[in-house]
């Protein structure tokens, strides 16, 4: 980077600092101007690989010509109407996608969201069961609302006083860390689902609604559900009166390999919530649920009508994105080139005594750093240098920036990239790595 676009980088961070409020972690060095494909280019033209999909979002890539086309024509046409009325891509849209998922997912509402729908699932939850109380994993991330917030365990608790009465913790399982192993050594994630809905009981009122899962913690640090895991979980919310909420935010529209992460177990949750991925990129998001489910809430007074809700934009968004994922076979793509990536992230790991970890479904993956193998401990410094070595070389990455999560890396990137650019993604992690650990 030279010394001229080092001067204009240090003055938008100036004026970022002087106007806006800050949300979160530091924001990246580099003014983004344009974004095309698997590529966004900051203001001197530079192109910078996205291997994150914008939030783990953009599975299209960025400015995909169909979503163009889409949204060019939507806002021309029809883009937003009363909450009361309809139109025909919200019905369509409701009967393409409960067409992808087990008949008995046949209800949809169309929101923009991923917080908005888990905001919207709980209360269906708690109203059809007449519970309140809310399980989620300890490194779980839902969203910022308040219901959400409430379930979101991995960051955001503190200093806002009390959250939603009821929301109860269940240990992820982190089969790389996990205090609870089989006497050869081997992850007893059993012997740990058991020990949580223990704790769980002994914790209840009586009042269980619901169980609201991730089918891989993405913000928790990449970790899947070990395969039988999700069928075990259900017969265990089954047993005591309690929904399955899966929150496929990042997971669903064929980002694991499959088009819902939950179909690789054949299991079928009681309530589904989709965004990210949903809308390439745009606001677009939906909770699907049961007949049955519905008919309850309904008959119990559901509320959620916002200013939003079946908005025809974001109904002709998804439906576009369900049609390129289809044409372009893009499920199956994220399968093949998800094999091509575990295998160039688990040489890594074989090479790098930094490299402690590798896990994760399809084009969603993750790598964690360790200062050495034998110790584990994180290595969040390490993580920072490498995010910035791959940015001066072209390639964004997504770190986990939480608390002793640092060394964690999110890999998402759209499930249109090319081969060419998945490989040079990971050639370019590879030479940051070298440079930083010398």
């Amino acid at each position: 980077m030279d010394m001229d676009t080092m001067d204009l980088d240090t003055t938008f961070l100036e004026d970022a600092d002087r106007l806006l409020i800050r949300y979160g972690a530091a924001f990246t060095p580099r003014l983004i101007e344009r974004a095309s494909g698997s590529y966004v280019y900051d203001r001197e033209g530079t192109p910078i690989l996205d291997f994150t999909s914008g939030q783990m979002s953009a599975i299209l890539g960025h400015a995909h010509p169909d979503i163009v086309a889409t949204v060019s024509a939507a806002v021309a046409s029809l883009d937003h109407l009363y909450s009361g009325m309809l139109s025909a891509p919200v019905l369509d849209l409701a009967a393409r996608l409960t067409a992808t998922l087990p008949p008995e997912l046949g209800k949809m509402l169309l929101l923009t969201t991923g917080a908005e729908a888990n905001e919207a699932a709980i209360k269906m939850a708690k109203l059809a069961t007449g519970g309140y109380e809310i399980v989620s994993f300890d490194r779980s991330w839902h969203g910022m609302t308040q219901g959400a917030a409430a379930a979101t365990y991995s960051a955001g608790r503190r200093g806002y006083g009390p959250p939603t009465p009821g929301n109860l913790a269940l240990p992820a399982p982190n089969a790389y860390r996990s205090p609870f192993r089989s006497p050869d050594g081997s992850y007893d994630w059993e012997a740990e689902l058991a020990y949580g809905f223990a704790l769980v009981d002994r914790q209840s009122s009586g009042s269980l609604a619901a169980c609201l899962v991730e089918p891989v913690l993405s913000s928790g640090g990449i970790i899947d559900l070990p395969p039988g895991y999700l069928r075990r979980l259900k017969d265990l919310c089954e047993e005591r009166g309690m929904l399955l909420i899966l929150d496929e935010a990042q997971t669903g529209l064929g980002r694991t390999g499959t088009m819902y992460a939950f179909d690789r177990d054949g299991v079928t949750p009681d309530i589904l919530t989709l965004s990210k991925t949903l809308g390439a990129g745009l606001p677009v998001a939906a909770v699907v649920t049961t007949t049955e489910i519905e008919r309850v809430c309904h008959e119990r007074g559901f509320l959620f009508y916002t200013t939003h809700v079946s908005d025809p934009l974001a109904a002709s968004v998804a439906l576009t994105v369900l049609d390129v994922i289809g044409r372009e076979r893009l499920v199956e793509r994220a399968a093949r080139l998800g094999d091509q990536l575990t295998e160039r992230l688990l040489a890594l790991r074989d090479a790098y005594e930094v490299v402690g970890d590798v896990r994760g479904r399809g084009l969603l993956q993750g790598v964690e750093l360790v200062r050495d193998k034998a110790s584990k401990a994180p290595a969040d410094a390490l993580g920072a240098a490498v995010t910035r070595a791959c940015l001066e070389r072209g390639l964004h990455m997504n770190i986990v920036q939480l608390p002793g999560m640092g060394g964690i890396f999110r890999i998402a990137p759209p499930l249109t990239i090319g081969e060419d650019d998945l490989h040079t993604g990971v050639d370019i992690l590879e030479a940051a790595l070298k440079a930083t650990t010398g």
